[in-house]
């Protein structure tokens, strides 16, 4: 009996390696570059405040506003008014307290892709807050992440991230989810950390503040453009060894999230491991980014 089992053990992970080697090259042939950031020649200005044309910055120029807010938008037509108007409330507030400080919000349309590093790359900040359209995470919150990446300091060549988190909340959310929904967050937590990110509980939390220069390092880089765009973006800093704060911040679910649990997680998952083995493959490699101008 024990021969058999012993034989059955050998031809399940002969099995399992071969399936690894087929996946790493499947993984590696199908492996994309960085997606182009194509414009439309309508994309390739703004109007400033005379209603004038002005040709859109770059990530690659100095800094301008001390603060730029990207808010990716896909059919948040219902939701975006109110997480809008909370965001530019505090804006506002915040300046007239403070006349120095300035600021500017993208709404980026993502169209059938997301394409947030459009309104990364034409950000005119020093700091960089992505913010999600549904205002689940309130507003204010931002000056927490504004401590987190203080309490940084001193940042490596001005790299430096602050993400908010969820996780202080995860014991109130198990008890709301079913056990289905709780098996995947769990399973999908076990996999970007054992694939991709140590040491971030919360990847997922669509509420982050970059330095200018950490925004410019990561998103040059990136090549997910889905859901699991933030554990890449927080892969490559840890590759470049980019210090990121984990921040508690105040989080309530709001309906009509495009998320479709199984099924995006199920594409996450597969994400999770192709972001894996393309870097371990070389498919994907990692290089700084050219200084600012």
């Amino acid at each position: 009996m024990a021969p058999v089992l012993l034989q059955l053990a050998v031809l399940g992970a002969a099995l399992a390696a071969a399936a690894l080697v087929l996946i790493s090259i499947v993984a590696f042939i199908t492996a994309a570059r960085i997606p182009p950031l194509h414009q439309h020649e309508e994309e390739k200005f703004f109007l400033n405040a005379k209603g004038q044309k002005e040709i859109l910055p770059s990530i690659w120029d100095s800094p301008t506003k001390q603060l730029s807010v990207v808010v990716p938008s896909y059919n948040e037509e219902e939701r975006l008014p109110a997480m809008m108007d909370e965001a530019l409330g505090y804006l506002e507030k915040r300046q007239k307290q403070d006349p120095t400080f300035t600021y500017e919000v993208i709404i980026v349309d993502d169209g059938s892709k997301d394409q947030t590093s459009k309104g990364i790359f034409s950000s005119r900040g020093q700091k960089i807050l992505m913010a999600d359209a549904d205002g689940a995470t309130k507003f204010p919150d931002i000056e927490k992440l504004e401590k987190g990446l203080n309490d940084l300091q001193p940042w490596p060549n001005q790299m430096a991230i602050a993400c908010g988190s969820r996780a202080h909340l995860e014991k109130e959310s198990i008890a709301q989810r079913s056990y289905f929904r709780t098996l995947l967050m769990y399973g999908f937590h076990f996999l970007v950390w054992f694939l991709c990110v140590k040491g971030i509980r919360d990847t997922q939390c669509g509420f982050k503040l970059l330095t200018r220069e950490a925004a410019s390092q990561t998103f040059s880089s990136l090549h997910i453009e889905r859901w699991a765009f933030d554990v890449e973006l927080l892969y490559i800093a840890q590759f470049f060894k980019i210090p990121i704060a984990e921040v508690a911040v105040n989080w309530t679910e709001i309906e009509g999230s495009k998320l479709v649990p199984f099924w995006s997680w199920l594409q996450m998952g597969k994400d999770l491991l192709f972001i894996r083995l393309r870097y371990l493959t070389g498919a994907w490699r990692l290089q700084p980014t050219r200084k600012m101008n």
